[in-house]
């Protein structure tokens, strides 16, 4: 009985660390493209609801009709804020193909991967 138990733990243990690591692929390739050569700015943003729209907008604008057409994609995370920065950085996702909105945990995980590489 106990050697059953020992071994369900193990194999579920097993099945999490795949999915895993299949998710942080997943990650890798969704959300960076890191196959392009160029620059990818991550911003991490918290309780910044008044600012955010601003800031993201005038990089966007430089990234799209200014000099800056090595920035491939701005990837937005959020450090669980308690006002509406969240819902806002999604909304400003769906305007523009240039930003990815990730949760703090999937961003650490992408830089953890790029820095593995």
């Amino acid at each position: 009985m106990i050697d059953f138990i020992f071994n369900t733990l193990v194999y579920t243990l097993a099945i999490y660390g795949l999915i895993e690591i299949i998710r942080a692929i997943v990650y890798i390739m969704d959300y960076t493209n890191l196959n392009e050569d160029g620059i990818y700015i991550i911003i991490a943003v918290k309780n910044q609801e008044n600012k955010i729209d601003n800031i993201i907008k005038s990089l966007i604008f430089k990234i799209m009709y200014g000099k800056e057409k090595e920035i491939k994609k701005v990837i937005l995370t959020d450090l669980d804020s308690k006002d509406d920065t969240l819902p806002k950085i999604k909304n400003l996702k769906k305007d523009n193909e240039y930003i990815n909105v990730t949760s703090w945990r999937q961003c650490k995980r992408i830089i953890d991967v790029i820095d593995d590489m």
